[in-house]
């Protein structure tokens, strides 16, 4: 019998409405030896139901590396950020141990450059346009991206009419194939997740999803660690802060007590 494999998947704001949703989305999904934990963090951190602003980024920040710190310590394989900025990725994979840290922005590239040479990314608002392609280019991405498309939709708008979520994302994905070349696409957001066949059959290019493809480089870093031994570097640019320092600073005396969890088995 195959080992179980821990996951986390990280809501990472203070508002758990989602979470069910995301839930659902990695039952019909996960490989069968999963054990996937849908958290999101404690509402005091706020109650916003997204990450769009840089403000709300920086408001989460210290609550996600203490939920990461967490997760590590209750032994998790692998931890997934369910966020498309992919916020906190670097600091997150510093202090997370042994457990692996995925985002859906570096792991849907990773899918589409092995399918394709140049993506476009589907976003809701011209607003994240900014912060995704300064994230790109930073994973050493940005030559391989072909555009932005925007939808003119925030977060929150895209579960509403999924009659009008789909034919938005398709007349952007379709513009960029078209118009901009690219080979293959990215919803660029956790939340545009459940189109990404539709726009796939019709445009006859791969639309990744972000949440799946998060969810797969998770679970394939996790078999990769349990069977080869291939877990986080903590050389050089990846060296965690010593115990000794975070004792004598203070920091993480305490539990950090997620705002919700939903064990899907």
């Amino acid at each position: 019998m195959e080992d179980v494999i821990k996951i986390m998947y990280l809501n990472p704001i203070g508002f758990n409405a989602y979470d069910s949703f995301f839930a659902e989305m990695i039952k019909e999904n996960k490989f069968s030896n999963t054990e996937v934990h849908v958290t999101s963090l404690q509402s005091t951190v706020g109650q916003m139901d997204n990450l769009e602003y840089r403000t709300y980024n920086a408001i989460v920040a210290s609550d996600m590396i203490k939920a990461i710190r967490q997760a590590s310590i209750e032994g998790f394989d692998a931890m997934i950020i369910g966020c498309f900025y992919d916020p906190c990725l670097l600091d997150a994979r510093e202090i997370s141990g042994d457990m692996v840290v995925v985002a859906p922005c570096q792991s849907s590239i990773e899918v589409a450059l092995k399918l394709s040479n140049r993506f476009s990314v589907i976003i809701g608002q011209k607003k994240w346009e900014h912060e995704m392609h300064t994230t790109i280019k930073e994973y050493g991405y940005g030559e391989h991206l072909a555009s932005f498309r925007d939808v003119g939709m925030n977060v929150c708008e895209f579960q509403k009419n999924h009659k009008i979520t789909a034919n938005n994302l398709f007349k952007a994905a379709e513009r960029a194939v078209n118009e901009d070349f690219a080979e293959s696409i990215i919803l660029g957001c956790t939340c545009e997740f459940g189109f990404f066949n539709e726009i796939q059959e019709r445009l006859k290019v791969p639309v990744i999803d972000p949440s799946l493809a998060a969810l797969k480089q998770a679970e394939q870093a996790a078999i990769l660690k349990k069977r080869y031994g291939w877990k986080p570097s903590t050389k050089w640019s990846c060296e965690p802060p010593s115990e000794q320092d975070m004792e004598q600073f203070g920091l993480f005396m305490e539990p950090y007590q997620f705002g919700n969890r939903i064990i899907v088995n």
